[in-house]
């Protein structure tokens, strides 16, 4: 069995180079859903990663860890990582770009919490203009 250390050190070692071309395997994706099988046990690993690689101007590397980390990150904890993920939008803009990639589901979309989800995307948004 594969630990999310051993995930993370696999995605690392093929980040960040480009996206594959249409048709290909794109190694990229299929390293960050290895680290997305964590998001329910390492739920911490896998948001240090995902914020380190925000960093990188790439929008296809973006949406892969929008939808496939951040995005299930807040579906299943939300009370513990929205605080995180908030705070790191309001300074760094590649957290801010994957929070406007993401939608609400799980935890993050019951009433209360989507409330709060919206706003902090429009908030993103916004500032990306």
């Amino acid at each position: 069995m594969v630990s999310v250390q051993a995930a993370i050190a696999q995605a690392n070692a093929v980040l960040p180079p480009s996206a594959a071309r249409d048709g290909e395997l794109d190694l990229r994706w299929q390293a960050i859903i290895g680290v997305g099988e964590f998001v329910a046990s390492d739920p911490l690993e896998v948001w240090e990663f995902t914020r380190r690689w925000a960093a990188i101007e790439d929008d296809d590397l973006r949406s892969a860890l929008a939808t496939c980390l951040l995005e299930h990150l807040l579906e299943h904890h939300f009370s513990e990582m929205f605080p995180r993920v908030s705070d790191a939008a309001a300074s760094d803009p590649g957290v801010a770009a994957l929070v406007t990639k993401c939608w609400a589901l799980g935890a993050a979309a019951e009433p209360y919490n989507v409330r709060r989800f919206e706003v902090l995307k429009a908030e993103c948004l916004a500032r990306a203009v």
